[in-house]
């Protein structure tokens, strides 16, 4: 357990959550939520309401990602899309909108930040804009809550008629690049959860599991525990409410099941959206496979909706985000996919035996519950005061989804398995990381995998940004080989990871990228190297693209060469990476 004299998480000079609830409050008097074009059109105060309507009329609802660089085609995209889906008899309910992960900076800080390929929206017009498109409700699921821009990003979405905000769970697990300040982080996001909880109409906040703790516990109970304590956080402590989105990572059709079953279990709040299964989707595969997966998915979450209803809307993600952005014809096609298959969910739930499911959701509330309640044990005893929302919001961020689960997950003590407990319901990236591995290490010669061994190498991995899904699948790859690791986490900053990359003694550094910045990010490096005195090959794998700062376009473009030409090794694949250091370096 944590040692309240020793571990320097909890130290004295913390300000008060309180001051931070009444300040929000506070602000209430100001912000208010506002008109916008979905409101106005169905006569709700908000999508509480609204998603209420939608349960007791038995229909499932749907939920469209948008949010292209442009803000033009963003409003474009979402009068386009709606108006397609209605025409084939199907509705489009609410819109995801992909705001940049700059726009957790500042308004006032942003001009001298870096950017990704997401949309920026600059100031209260610019929201206003978006949720006067059309008669679907506005979800700023991203970068709104939870980091440093959080009252002032919530204020806006307020004003502007939004009445679902996001994304709390980035809060845990998201870190801006330069701000490495969390207490004014956690501030601010109490303030801008106060400021919702405040609102005269209820306000649900979103958080997404597949972007905060979930995708990192190797149990998916303890992920059920997440839940619970966010639930506690943001309900009990603060008087707000709270919608949790999944979804991402749960491939297997029966955690699916049970998951949202144990989301819907005793609660009339509805979920956000359950999110599509992008990880099924693999690169350089026919269509056609991809397609299969969205629809497998698919399935699963209407007939949920069907059997016991939650209100999360379903999420059709196109296929070909394998790739790259999707546009908006491929957008309308996935949410037309969705249209053709609700009329059969009905007659789909009735050939459901769901008794496995029943059981795997008691695992989740019995074990998730004692998570909760273990956590929440071990920090008071540390001497956390959980009764106050700043000081549990910060002591769970700073532990981490890692040691949370080692110290007080439900699972068996088994010092030989991942985190040293056995899971009571293993999560589905663990086993597909596995599968992943095992495949990629399958692809390598005899000779190559005796020369990987052989090497006693160390590779040094880190994320440019908050998924870490693709630096988990180096690290069990690497492992397999044979070689030794040195973990930077996510969100590295270069000079860290230069330090650590120098104290380890790294053979090689092997970055993976997503949000846009790869070309930048790596700049960065190479400049904290430079001036650490360090010479080692750098591979660098994932989404490498980036918008040029001269683009018309407004779309990210690939940067494989530019990378090359600084003087990495671009990896559209790990056993690319694995090949090479088998020919020594």
């Amino acid at each position: 357990m944590l040692d309240p004299v020793t571990n320097p998480l909890f130290g004295d000079g913390l300000p008060s959550g309180k001051v931070a609830l009444e300040s929000g409050r506070k602000r209430s008097r100001e912000v208010q939520v506002g008109a916008s074009a979905f409101l106005d059109h169905y006569g709700v105060d908000c999508e509480i309401t609204y998603k209420r309507q939608a349960i007791a009329e038995g229909r499932i609802m749907q939920h469209a990602q948008i949010g292209f660089r442009d803000p033009a085609l963003s409003r474009e995209a979402w009068t386009a899309i709606a108006r397609a889906v209605e025409a084939e008899g199907g509705r489009i309910d609410r819109y995801g909108i992909c705001l940049d992960w700059s726009m957790g900076y500042p308004l006032a800080e942003r001009t001298h930040r870096g950017k990704g390929t997401g949309l920026i929206l600059e100031g209260a017009e610019a929201f206003r804009a978006l949720t006067a498109a059309g008669p679907v409700a506005p979800h700023f699921g991203d970068f709104v809550i939870g980091l440093p821009a959080a009252l002032e990003n919530t204020a806006f979405a307020l004003q502007a008629g939004a009445t679902a905000i996001g994304n709390l769970g980035q809060y845990f697990t998201f870190r801006m690049p330069g701000c490495t300040e969390d207490v004014a982080t956690t501030q601010a996001t109490v303030e801008a959860l106060a400021l919702c909880a405040a609102q005269p109409v209820p306000i649900l906040i979103h958080s997404n599991l597949d972007d905060g703790f979930a995708a990192l516990f190797t149990d998916l109970a303890c992920a059920f525990g997440a839940v619970l304590l966010e639930r506690y956080i943001v309900e009990d402590l603060i008087g707000g409410v709270i919608g949790h989105c999944y979804g991402h990572t749960f491939s297997d059709p029966l955690a699916r099941l049970a998951f949202q079953r144990a989301l819907a279990w005793d609660r009339d709040i509805p979920g956000t959206m359950v999110y599509g299964n992008t990880t099924l989707y693999r690169e350089a595969v026919p269509a056609a496979i991809n397609q299969a997966k969205l629809g497998s998915y698919l399935t699963i979450d209407m007939v949920a909706q069907v059997l016991l209803p939650s209100g999360h809307a379903v999420t059709p993600i196109p296929v070909t985000e394998a790739d790259r952005i999707p546009d908006i014809g491929e957008v309308i096609d996935a949410q037309l996919h969705a249209v053709g298959l609700a009329p059969r969910a009905a007659a789909l739930a009735d050939l459901f035996d769901i008794a496995a499911a029943e059981a795997q959701t008691a695992l989740l509330l019995e074990a998730g519950g004692r998570f909760k309640q273990r956590v929440l044990d071990g920090l008071q005893t540390a001497g956390v005061a959980i009764d106050d929302p700043l000081h549990l919001l910060l002591a769970l961020r700073r532990i981490g989804a890692r040691r949370l689960e080692e110290l007080y997950g439900p699972g068996e003590a088994d010092p030989a398995v991942l985190r040293g407990r056995r899971p009571v319901i293993e999560a589905s990236p663990v086993r597909e990381l596995r599968d992943q591995a095992e495949a990629v290490t399958a692809c390598l010669s005899d000779t190559e995998r005796d020369a990987l061994s052989a090497a006693n190498l160390c590779v040094c991995i880190a994320s440019s940004d908050v998924h870490e899904y693709g630096k988990m699948l180096l690290a069990e790859t690497l492992r397999r080989s044979g070689i030794r690791t040195s973990d930077a986490g996510v969100h590295a900053e270069p000079e860290a990871l230069a330090a650590l990359a120098a104290k380890e003694g790294a053979s090689a550094l092997a970055i993976s990228t997503y949000n846009g910045v790869a070309l930048d990010y790596l700049r960065s490096v190479k400049a904290a190297f430079e001036a650490a005195g360090l010479s080692i090959p750098i591979f660098i794998g994932g989404k490498l693209n980036q918008i040029p700062k001269d683009s018309n376009s407004a779309l990210p473009q690939d940067v494989s060469g530019q990378l090359r030409t600084l003087g990495a090794v671009p990896c559209r694949r790990v056993e690319d990476m694995l090949r090479t250091l088998a020919k020594g370096l």
